[in-house]
């Protein structure tokens, strides 16, 4: 069994691959930096019965120790943390290239690999990010606040606006908080990408270019967005399990 995980800032995702290709199960543990080596120990044995082949993405460094000790001492294996010397086939055009995140990095490789070389990868998670390559080449990104940042934001500030759960109201326009708070939230987010996506395809005079979102707030955005994306949840998963196929044969 090999296991493709990805430690995000709000989730550690988990993926069971037998052939390296098919992701076969998908577990989802919130992230806390808090938790000890052994509470994470105790609910990693909950998930994981067997492998021999581990490769981890990682933006939470305090974690990374435990989850090493975890694998070697629980299945005799290192782990593999996608990071300097690592073969990606991804080459980088930035200022600085040590600031280009493992996420952004796995997410690349899977894009490049199974859509096209020159796209445009949209994340959803913590932060929604634009990731642009061109030819296999990280030529740019772009960062914003991401959903649930940009909620627990405004509840943190307002005092009178209640607690809601995300999913879009039926119109734009809301007759009462929560519903005007989710249009905000929701169509504002989506409105935001359809506006990215066409400044970048005319910043690189591209109007064809290939989009693809992922991340854990896809499901309340994609069907909303204007422009013509592909949505693939998996992207970062399947990422990792090409990097680890390009590192071990």
């Amino acid at each position: 069994m090999k296991l493709a995980i990805d430690i995000g800032n709000t989730t550690i995702t988990i993926g069971l691959s037998k052939d390296g290709i098919d992701i076969l199960k998908i577990y989802k543990i919130n992230t806390d930096k808090q938790k000890s080596s052994d509470e994470y120990a105790v609910i990693l044995n909950d998930y994981i019965k067997e492998c021999n082949q581990v490769i981890i993405s990682s933006v939470v460094p305090e974690l990374n120790e435990g989850f090493r000790d975890y694998f070697q001492d629980t299945f005799n294996l290192k782990p593999m943390f996608v990071g300097h010397g690592i073969k990606t086939g991804i080459k980088i055009n930035s200022d600085n290239p040590k600031e280009v995140g493992a996420d952004l990095i796995s997410n690349s490789v899977a894009a490049t690999n199974l859509y096209d070389e020159t796209c445009l990868i949209i994340d959803l998670g913590t932060a929604t990010t634009f990731t642009y390559l061109e030819d296999k080449t990280l030529r740019g990104a772009a960062i914003a606040t991401g959903l649930t940042t940009s909620k627990d934001a405004l509840f943190s500030k307002t005092s009178l606006l209640p607690q809601v759960e995300l999913r879009a109201p039926k119109k734009a326009l809301g007759k009462n908080s929560v519903d005007a708070f989710r249009s905000g939230l929701i169509y504002g987010h989506a409105s935001m990408i359809d506006g990215m996506v066409r400044r970048i395809k005319l910043e690189i005079k591209k109007p064809d270019l290939t989009v693809i979102m992922t991340g854990g707030h896809t499901r309340f955005i994609h069907e909303l967005c204007e422009e013509k994306i592909i949505r693939d949840d998996l992207l970062i998963l399947k990422g990792l399990l090409i990097i680890l196929d390009k590192n071990t044969n």
